[in-house]
């Protein structure tokens, strides 16, 4: 279990249930009985293997969901200029129902949720000292993939989630009409799955999911919820004992061959099988990218103190003058999903919501990053201090659409609550399933 994920996915690709008309019916590429493909612990280990390669490919965390998210999310902090029409729509907030980018990303994401399915399903073959480790990460992947889902796809309400199949998808013969259940039910479906996962792993994993990725996304889920003591305390958790700590500096957070001492958890990327998807669009033809797709405007800039390093880092575009993020300029670098930083800022945004002081204060918190960066320190601090420290952060990771929304702020003059920010449910889902139904203003 310790190699690297991506360069053997080539033995599981026959055991992936993916491929028909309709992705929630994941029926075999090709015609193989299930007692061939799932009859022993490897073949179950192998199929884990899939749910990490499936859920790091550019329709998901490859690259797509955290641009996605940032296109999303922005008034005037980024701007597109790609040719690709499908982030345009995303961009410009009008969204068609088939748009590729969309689709492609509910597609993947229950590709993976399937091949986790199974994982749990058939975790009775494993031998006894694997069980527990393999159910965690399958638990843990099944989670990410349905939290993300379900908040890009929710009913603008927040009422309606996503279909929640907790059943290996094996053949035409099991029931293919899923409705979507309530978002409060894929949410608690999360929860649950990632306190499995934090009962089940070890300490330490790896390049795979441990506890502590499986609390840091606890952490993530629970501010999404606003159950913030759960946040406060999942996030002081692993800032305490997970062993992780804050790069030296902000630009070694980044661009890194293997995981530095910040990333709780990051897809894993190598020279000879996978490229960071990121870099594709957010960077110069330099380091790999289309020449930069994705630019940054002056009013993102100067949010930005003069001190401050998270301001100088970005550099100019040799294709278009335009100004672009210094995130992502390898791309053969593992892709961060989890940073501890991200866990300061929520510890920090959770303890003032509840008026306490777990772990440390707030404005500590929010200096530790401060400081890291030369920026100014600051003597306290509030809410919107913590949520424009997050931007300043985080920004160009997939956060921003998902912050503007759970703290109820405008984006582009849309309301939080607009039918624009919610995503299309695909059309050919809807077609394939009767029980689907559309999100309002796509039907």
């Amino acid at each position: 279990m310790k190699k690297l994920y991506n360069s053997i996915w080539m033995i599981a690709l026959v055991l992936c249930f993916s491929g028909c008309d309709d992705k929630l019916d994941l029926e075999p590429r090709q015609s193989i009985s299930v007692g061939t493909a799932i009859s022993s612990a490897e073949n179950v280990k192998n199929i884990l293997i899939g749910v990490y390669n499936e859920t790091g490919q550019s329709p998901s965390y490859g690259g797509y969901l955290q641009l996605l998210a940032d296109l999303y999310g922005t008034t005037d902090q980024i701007t597109w200029g790609g040719t690709f029409q499908p982030p345009r729509q995303v961009f410009n907030k009008n969204i068609f129902i088939d748009n590729g980018f969309v689709s492609d990303l509910w597609l993947n994401g229950y590709e993976a949720i399937n091949q986790a399915n199974l994982v749990l399903d058939y975790s009775d073959l494993l031998e006894e000292e694997d069980r527990d480790q393999v159910m965690g990460e399958a638990y843990f992947l099944r989670a990410l993939n349905y939290f993300d889902l379900n908040r890009f796809f929710m009913s603008p309400d927040g009422q309606i989630g996503v279909p929640l199949s907790l059943e290996g998808i094996i053949d035409y013969a099991q029931d293919l009409q899923i409705p979507r259940a309530s978002a409060s039910e894929v949410y608690s479906q999360v929860v649950s799955d990632l306190e499995m996962a934090y009962s089940l792993l070890p300490e330490d994993n790896g390049i795979f999911a441990d506890k502590y990725a499986a609390q840091a996304l606890l952490a993530r889920v629970y501010l999404q919820m606003g159950n913030y003591a759960g946040a406060r305390d999942a996030a002081d958790d692993v800032i305490q004992n997970s062993a992780h700590s804050l790069t030296s500096t902000f630009e070694d957070a980044f661009n890194n061959d293997v995981d530095s001492t910040e990333d709780v958890f990051a897809f894993q990327v190598t020279t000879q099988d996978g490229a960071n998807v990121l870099v594709t669009h957010y960077a110069d033809q330099t380091f790999g990218g289309r020449g930069g797709d994705v630019t940054v405007n002056e009013a993102y800039l100067e949010m930005f103190g003069e001190n401050d390093a998270r301001g100088d880092f970005f550099y100019t575009s040799a294709q278009n003058e335009g100004t672009l993020t210094g995130k992502y300029t390898n791309q053969y670098a593992n892709i961060s999903l989890l940073r501890l930083a991200e866990m300061y800022l929520i510890r920090a945004e959770a303890n003032l919501r509840e008026g306490t002081v777990i772990g440390a204060s707030p404005v500590e918190d929010v200096n530790k990053l401060r400081l890291r960066a030369g920026a100014d320190l600051l003597t306290e601090v509030t809410v919107e201090d913590v949520l424009k420290e997050r931007e300043l952060e985080l920004m160009f990771e997939g956060f921003l659409v998902f912050d503007y929304k759970r703290t109820g702020r405008e984006i582009a003059t849309l309301p939080a609550s607009s039918p624009k920010l919610s995503f299309p449910i695909p059309q050919r889902e809807i077609d394939a399933n009767d029980l689907l139904t559309q999100n309002p203003g796509y039907e």
